[in-house]
């Protein structure tokens, strides 16, 4: 953990660095979460219904959610989906997917890697 230091000397805990530190990932991962989902739209934009209207289109933001990352847990809004289409491919994001986490940890205790 980081410390800093008082101009008499005595030494602070790092609580307030620690605070910098999860502000800044729930940034990233905002603005990650963000871009995925702006990615996923453009690349169906063409997609309309028989009204011209498109298929696939931003809703509003999920209930946050708490992503652990290395700097602590944050609480982090994912974009909201409204998803038409027939087709079965939806987004799911590896970046808050509790199941993606589980899988990566099945596959790390399994010989060769594999789930």
């Amino acid at each position: 953990m980081l410390s800093s230091v008082n101009a008499n000397g005595s030494a602070q805990d790092g609580s307030l660095t620690n605070e910098i530190v999860r502000e800044g990932a729930r940034r990233m991962l905002a603005a990650a979460l963000e871009a995925e989902v702006n990615a996923f739209i453009a690349e169906l934009a063409d997609q309309r219904d028989e009204n011209g209207r498109r298929l696939v289109v931003r809703n509003g933001y999920h209930q946050p959610r708490s992503v652990t990352t290395a700097a602590g847990a944050v609480k982090v809004k994912a974009p909201r989906l409204t998803d038409k289409r027939v087709d079965e491919t939806r987004l799911t994001s590896g970046l808050t997917a509790s199941s993606y986490a589980s899988r990566l940890h099945r596959a790390d205790a399994r010989p060769g890697g594999r789930s």
